[in-house]
């Protein structure tokens, strides 16, 4: 993982995701997921791109099950955009880098 992408657990996830001066796009992820492995460069890809206007940040569901279970995440991966604290846009599944910048782009 790369400096790009923020590593969030139960305890920091809340801090973190409402003191964002900046949209953060949380990944919620697991080892074992392979569409999670395919969109990780993407992701990659898109903290470079966006960085000052977009904040990535990756989180383990196997590990963090408080905040798995708070946004009923149930398929994974599961990308959320949190704007001002609030969930903003939930993506499911892996998508092409296009696509995932497109439906974010109204909050970018």
């Amino acid at each position: 993982m790369s400096e790009k992408i923020v590593t969030l657990d139960d305890s920091t996830f809340d801090e973190h995701v409402k003191a964002s001066e900046v949209p953060v796009l949380v990944d919620f992820w697991a080892e074992w997921c392979g569409p999670c492995k395919m969109i990780a460069p993407v992701l990659e890809e898109i903290a470079g791109e966006q960085a000052g206007k977009l904040q990535v940040a990756k989180l383990n569901i196997d590990e963090n099950l408080d905040v798995t279970r708070r946004y009923d995440v149930m398929s994974i991966p599961t990308l959320i955009l949190f704007k001002d604290g609030e969930p903003k846009v939930r993506l499911i599944g892996a998508k092409p880098k296009g696509q995932l910048v497109q439906e974010l782009s109204g909050y970018l």
